[in-house]
Formats: structure tokens, C-alpha cells, sequence
């Protein structure tokens, strides 16, 4: 069902997209272009431009069209993968691929290609946009993601990341010397007011976050880790680096905003999983090798001279 929205405009002047977004802020700023870029935002009945400013009290309608189900198709995508039985799978996901669709990916994603590959045999826990995904990564995290090819695996494999149970560990390259291995225990929340960032706050709907580090190597400027997961949350060893103020490098969302231009995004790779087998009881571990973009990146370095 469409919704509508009125807002009286009580500031002289204030452009159209800047009223909508003070008005309605848990819209992002590209769907409240995008809302006015599809005439969805009328000033006193007349489409507006976001650059438009509004005399006081001009009457914004904001009409939200009914969200579009996604159907998820299966692609013929190649996947990496580095272990399969007839419970799960271990996949080693590239750097710039989305794990499942969402607005704006609704196609290339790693679901499609498990579609592709799994046909049917995936959990559907998690419905239709994400079968047998039982945790991710962000798209410009490479590395290692357990998919579950039923129910029974998927439970069994969540209530290990629930207990803590489940070994996850990264390598990144960090801005700035850490002097020795370390913990941050600090929990992570939606950030009050840009909602697609997590950040360190203290409030009812922050969770526990738990990130151990270990210092693999000196660079000048930089510092490889080994970071160990205790909890999962969104973002976790990226906020937590940069609430350290080491942020990962290359990070557009938590770093400088100087971009490393070879990256393309965080210098972040799950190199290790470990876990009981749903079925068998048997503990696995599996490794992925540090990828191009990471190593190459680590040439570019000076190492810091003993």
C-alpha cells in the first residue's frame, strides 16, 4: 500500500530534499533522491526538484510507493568453492561481490549463483532472499562464508555463532603502528543518525561486540592484523578499528576519506573458518590464501626497519 506523508515547510528557503530528509530521516538520502526524481514529492500538488527552495508553509506531499517483492533468479556465476558435502558448503566470496540481493542488487550476487549451483538445496530459514546464508561479509570483504544446504545445518550452524563456538578470523591492513596484540570489547549500534553505519555506542540497542587482534606485521603507516571474531555484528572489525583509531585501509565508510585508489575498498580477507559439522560432529577448519588485491597492496608498503 502507497503511504503518504505531509510535511509543512517552517524554515524560509530550505531545498526540497533537505526538508524531506529532516522530516523523514530514516529515509537515506539516494531513496529521498530517488523519491523526487520519480515525481513522489509534490510541493501544493506540482512535482519538485531536489534543488527547489521552499517558501514557509508550502505543503510537501511524500508518497511512498509499495515496496516491489524481489525474485531472485539462479546465474550462471563462477563460485570458489572450497569444501561441499550434502549439508553445506564453504565459498570463498570475492572482494566486490554482494553476498544477497537487496535494492539497488538485485541480481550478481552470491545467492545467485547458489541458486545456479544448489538448485533447491538450500535452507530456506532465512526465505527466499537469502537461502542458506547462515552469516556474510560485506561486499568488499573477501574470504570464507559457510551456506547451509538445510534446515538441520542452518540451526546447528547458527546456534554455534550464537555460543561463540564458531572460529572466524581475518586479516586486514590498518592505518598506523599498533604496538601489540589487543581486545576491544565495545558494543556496537545502529549510528543515530546515518543508518547505514554502525558505530561504538552506549544505549539499550547497542550488542556486545568482541574483537581480539593480533599484529602480524610493520609497515610504514600501516600495521597487519590477524583479528579473531567473538561476536559477529555488522561492521564489527570495521568500527571497532576505527574506534581504536586504527580504521582498515581503504575503508570509504570508517577510514580517511582519502581513497586508496588500487583497493577499491577495505583491505579486508576472512582467511579462516571453523566449526562442528551439523551432522558428523567433526571439527572443520578451513583456510582461504590472502588474495591479489591484498598482497599487491602489501608490496606497495615499506616495511618498518627493525
Amino acid at each position: 500500500m502507497e503511504q503518504k506523508h505531509e510535511i509543512v515547510i517552517t524554515e524560509p528557503g530550505i531545498r526540497a530534499d533537505k526538508a524531506v530528509s529532516a522530516a523523514m530521516p530514516t529515509l537515506s538520502r539516494s531513496a529521498v533522491q530517488g523519491l523526487i526524481q520519480s515525481g513522489h514529492v509534490r510541493c501544493n500538488g506540482v512535482p519538485v526538484q531536489k534543488s527547489a527552495k521552499l517558501p514557509v508553509q508550502a505543503v510537501l506531499t511524500v508518497e511512498i510507493p509499495p515496496a516491489r517483492p524481489l525474485e531472485v533468479a539462479a546465474q550462471a556465476i563462477p563460485l570458489d568453492i572450497v569444501y561441499e558435502d550434502g549439508d553445506l558448503l564453504v565459498v570463498n566470496k570475492p572482494k566486490g561481490m554482494v553476498v544477497h540481493p537487496a535494492a539497488g542488487n538485485e541480481d550478481g550476487t552470491l545467492v545467485n549463483a547458489l541458486l545456479y549451483h544448489c538448485g533447491d538445496s538450500l535452507s530456506g530459514i532465512n526465505g527466499v532472499i537469502r537461502p542458506g546464508i547462515v552469516h556474510r561479509i560485506d561486499k568488499d570483504t573477501s574470504g570464507l562464508l559457510i551456506v547451509a544446504k538445510n534446515d538441520a545445518a542452518h540451526r546447528s550452524l547458527a546456534e554455534q555463532i550464537k555460543a561463540h563456538s564458531f572460529t572466524r578470523e581475518y586479516q586486514a591492513v590498518v592505518y598506523g603502528r599498533i604496538r601489540e596484540d589487543g581486545t576491544v570489547n565495545a558494543p556496537i549500534a545502529r549510528h543515530p543518525q546515518e543508518r547505514k553505519r554502525m558505530a561504538v555506542i552506549q544505549s539499550p540497542s547497542a550488542r556486545e561486540a568482541v574483537t581480539h587482534y593480533f599484529v602480524v606485521r610493520h609497515f610504514s603507516g600501516f600495521t597487519q592484523l590477524r583479528l579473531r571474531l567473538e561476536t559477529g555484528r555488522t561492521h564489527q572489525i570495521r568500527v571497532h578499528m576505527a574506534y581504536i583509531g586504527h580504521p582498515v585501509a581503504g575503508d570509504p565508510v570508517y577510514g580517511p576519506k582519502k581513497v586508496i585508489a588500487p583497493l577499491g575498498g577495505q583491505c579486508l580477507h576472512a582467511g579462516l573458518i571453523g566449526f562442528v559439522h551439523p551432522r558428523t560432529g567433526e571439527y572443520m577448519e578451513f583456510e582461504a590464501p590472502l588474495p591479489p588485491y591484498f598482497t599487491d597492496f602489501i608490496k606497495t608498503l615499506r616495511p618498518e626497519e627493525v
